[in-house]
C-alpha cells in the first residue's frame, strides 16, 4: 500500500521572507482519496504572508516561534482579529476566512497545515486565493473593471496592481508598523494548557482538540486535532478510532522513532522509521503503533470524521440557511476590514492610495449600474 508511504512536502516558493511548502495529490494520490492535505509556512523574522484564503478546513500548528501574527476575516464581519502566535499554539482556519501571517520576531516562525479537501476544487490539496500580491486576485481583472469598481485613474489602478512584485510572501522592513495583537486568545489554543487525555509518566502523553476545549470547533463535526508526545524509546498503541471516526493525517514535528500500520485484514501495510518533517496517512478502523527513538517524538495529527458529508449538511442548517457571500468589491469589501499598514504593505502602495482606496470603497457596491 504505497499510499501510506512516508513523505516530504513539494516547496511552492522560497524567498527572503520565508518559503511555503505543500504535499500534492500528484504526488501522493491518496490524499486525494481521502480527501486530507497538509502543507508547511516558515516565515522568517518580518517576513510577511499576503491575505488569502483557502478552499478547505484546517487546523494549524505552532512549530517554533515565538512572536506570530495573525488575523483572520470572516465573510460579512467588519472586524479584523488580530492575535499572537507562538510554539504550541493550535488555530482552526475556516474555508473562505481571509488571514495573513507575520513573523515580528527575531526567530523562524514554522506553522504545519492539516486539513480535510473534501469540499476543494482538487481533492486531497489546499488551494489558495491571493487577496493581493503579485499574483492577486486584482491582477486578474481588466484595468477598466478594477477603475470601475474603485473610482481609481488608470495610473492609480497600475499602483494598485502592479507595484507588489512578490507573489505569496514578502519581507517588511523594520521601520513599518503592522497592527498589536490583542489579548482575545479564543480565535487561538495552546496545546500546553490544555488537560491531557492520557498522561503516562516517563512515557508521554496525548492531548486532543475538539470543540470542548477549543471553542473554535464549536460546530466543526468534521474535523478534530491530535498532538501526540512521546518520552525516549516510550511506544504509543496499537489502537484505532472507532465509531464516527475517519482519516487520522498524521505530521511528525520533531524527534524520531518508527510506525506500524496493520489493516483491518491483519496484513502489516507499513513498517518503517520515522523523522521530523515527515507526513503519514491512517485510513479509517487501520491499527498503528507509534514508537520513539533515543531522543523521543512529537506527533501532530488532524482526525476527520467517517460521515462529513452528513456533519457539513447538518452544520448548515444549523449555522444558516445560505452561503456566507465574501465581498472583494463595494462598501462591504473585506479590503474595508484589513487594516491600511496591511493594504499598503501587501499592495506595496503609499499610504495617500490607500487611504483614497479605502474611501472611494465606501462609495460602491458589489453591484454597479453602467456608467
Amino acid at each position: 500500500m504505497s499510499f501510506l508511504a512516508l513523505g516530504l512536502p513539494l516547496k511552492l516558493t522560497d524567498v527572503d521572507g520565508g518559503s511555503y511548502y505543500s504535499w500534492t495529490s500528484t504526488i501522493f494520490p491518496y490524499l486525494g482519496q481521502a480527501n486530507v492535505s497538509g502543507g508547511k509556512l516558515i516565515l522568517k523574522p518580518h517576513g510577511f504572508a499576503f491575505p488569502h484564503y483557502a478552499d478547505c478546513n484546517k487546523i494549524g500548528y505552532v512549530i517554533e516561534g515565538t512572536k506570530g501574527v495573525v488575523a483572520t476575516i470572516y465573510p460579512g464581519c467588519t472586524e479584523e482579529k488580530v492575535v499572537k502566535l507562538e510554539k504550541g499554539d493550535a488555530i482552526y482556519v475556516e474555508n473562505g476566512v481571509v488571514s495573513w501571517w507575520f513573523n515580528a520576531g527575531n526567530d523562524d516562525l514554522q506553522i504545519v497545515f492539516l486539513g480535510e479537501t473534501h469540499n476543494a476544487n482538487n481533492p486531497g490539496e489546499f488551494t489558495y486565493g491571493l487577496i493581493a500580491g503579485a499574483i492577486g486576485i486584482l491582477k486578474g481583472f481588466s484595468p477598466k473593471i478594477i477603475s470601475k469598481a474603485f473610482e481609481m485613474s488608470e495610473e492609480q489602478v497600475n499602483d494598485l496592481t502592479n507595484n507588489q512584485k512578490q507573489p505569496l510572501i514578502t519581507t517588511i522592513g523594520e521601520e513599518k508598523t503592522m497592527p498589536k495583537p490583542s489579548k482575545d486568545k479564543h480565535i487561538t489554543s495552546n496545546f500546553d494548557n490544555i488537560k491531557p487525555d492520557i498522561h503516562v509518566e516517563n512515557g508521554g502523553s496525548l492531548t486532543s482538540l475538539t470543540s470542548e476545549n477549543y471553542s473554535a470547533l464549536e460546530g466543526v463535526q468534521q474535523l478534530s486535532g491530535k498532538l501526540l508526545k512521546l518520552d525516549p524509546n516510550a511506544m504509543f498503541g496499537p489502537s484505532y478510532y472507532a465509531r464516527e471516526s475517519g482519516i487520522e493525517l498524521i505530521y511528525v514535528t520533531k524527534g524520531s522513532g518508527w510506525v506500524q500500520i496493520v489493516g483491518i485484514n491483519g496484513q502489516m501495510v507499513l513498517d518503517t522509521k520515522l523523522e521530523a518533517g515527515q507526513l503519514f496517512a491512517v485510513p479509517k478502523f487501520y491499527v498503528v503503533a507509534i514508537g520513539a527513538g533515543e531522543e523521543g517524538i512529537e506527533c501532530f495529527s488532524i482526525i476527520t470524521t467517517s460521515s462529513i458529508e452528513y456533519n457539513i449538511v447538518i452544520n448548515l442548517v444549523n449555522s444558516h440557511d445560505r452561503p456566507i457571500f465574501g465581498e472583494v468589491a463595494g462598501k462591504n469589501s473585506l479590503w474595508k476590514v484589513l487594516s491600511p499598514e496591511v493594504l499598503q504593505v501587501s499592495l506595496n502602495i503609499n499610504p495617500d492610495l490607500v487611504k483614497l482606496f479605502i474611501k472611494n470603497i465606501n462609495k460602491t457596491t458589489i453591484i454597479m449600474p453602467p456608467s
